[in-house]
C-alpha cells in the first residue's frame, strides 16, 4: 500500500519524506487555507514547492463546480508539474471532467467520494485515483472501512485500472484497517503515519537494552 501525506504544510511533508515511505501527497483548499495559503498566484506556488520536496503524485484540488471550469483551472493545475493530480469532486460535471482529462492524459483523484455507485462512476471515467472518506463515514454512523472494502472488490471484479484512495484518515487504526481491505493507497496526516511506529514493548525493550549496555561499558 502506498502512503500519501494529508497535508499543505511543508515542514510535515518534509518530515515524512525523510521517513523514506512517502508516495505522495493530497492538499485541498481547506488544508491550504488552514497554512494560511491564499490568493491564486501564491496557491500555485505552493503547490509546485510540494512538487520540489516529493517525488510522488501531487492532488491538486479545483474549486469550480461546473465542467467549464473544472477544465480550465485542472489544465492549468496539470501544466504546474507532471507530478501534479487533478483533484475533482463526485458530481455530474466532475465526472465529465474527469472523463475529459482521461483523454487528454491528465491524471486526476475523484474526491468527496461516499458510494460505490460514485467510485463506479468515477472509474468508468478514466479516474486515476478515488478518494473514499472513511472518516467522514464513521462521523455519521457508516463503516467508512468497509466502503473501502467494497470498492476494491468491485475493481479487482471488472478489472477497473482505478486507485482505491483511502481518504479522511482520522488514526493509526484506519490505516492498518485499510490496508487489510486491500486500499491501494492511505492518504494520512503525519501523527496517523507516526503512530504506526508507537509500541510499549518497544520502548521498554529499547530501553533496557541500553540500561544493560551502560552496566557492562560505564
Amino acid at each position: 500500500m502506498k502512503f500519501f501525506i494529508d497535508t499543505a504544510n511543508l515542514a510535515q511533508i518534509r518530515e515524512a519524506q525523510e521517513l523514506g515511505i512517502l508516495d505522495g501527497v493530497t492538499t485541498n483548499p481547506s488544508l491550504m487555507a488552514k497554512e494560511g495559503i491564499k490568493g491564486e498566484e501564491n496557491i500555485l506556488k505552493h503547490y509546485k514547492d510540494i512538487c520540489e520536496i516529493v517525488d510522488g503524485h501531487v492532488s491538486a484540488e479545483v474549486i469550480s463546480t461546473e465542467f467549464n471550469g473544472m477544465i480550465s483551472e485542472g489544465e492549468k493545475l496539470a501544466a504546474l508539474h507532471p507530478q501534479i493530480v487533478v483533484k475533482i469532486p463526485a458530481t455530474k460535471d466532475g465526472i465529465k471532467a474527469i472523463k475529459y482529462f482521461s483523454d487528454n492524459g491528465i491524471n486526476t483523484n475523484c474526491t468527496l467520494v461516499f458510494s460505490v455507485g460514485q467510485a463506479l462512476l468515477a472509474a468508468k471515467a478514466g479516474a486515476t485515483y478515488v478518494s473514499p472518506f472513511v472518516g467522514r463515514l464513521d462521523d455519521i454512523s457508516n463503516d467508512g472501512v468497509e466502503l473501502i472494502e467494497q470498492i476494491v472488490y468491485l475493481y479487482k471484479t471488472y478489472n477497473f485500472e482505478t486507485q482505491v484512495l483511502a481518504a479522511s484518515i482520522r488514526h493509526t487504526m484506519h490505516i492498518i484497517q485499510c490496508a487489510e481491505v486491500g486500499a491501494d493507497v492511505a492518504t494520512c496526516p503525519l501523527n496517523a503515519i507516526l503512530g504506526l511506529l508507537k509500541h510499549p514493548l518497544t520502548d521498554s525493550g529499547l530501553q533496557k537494552f541500553l540500561d544493560d549496555y551502560k552496566k557492562v561499558n560505564g
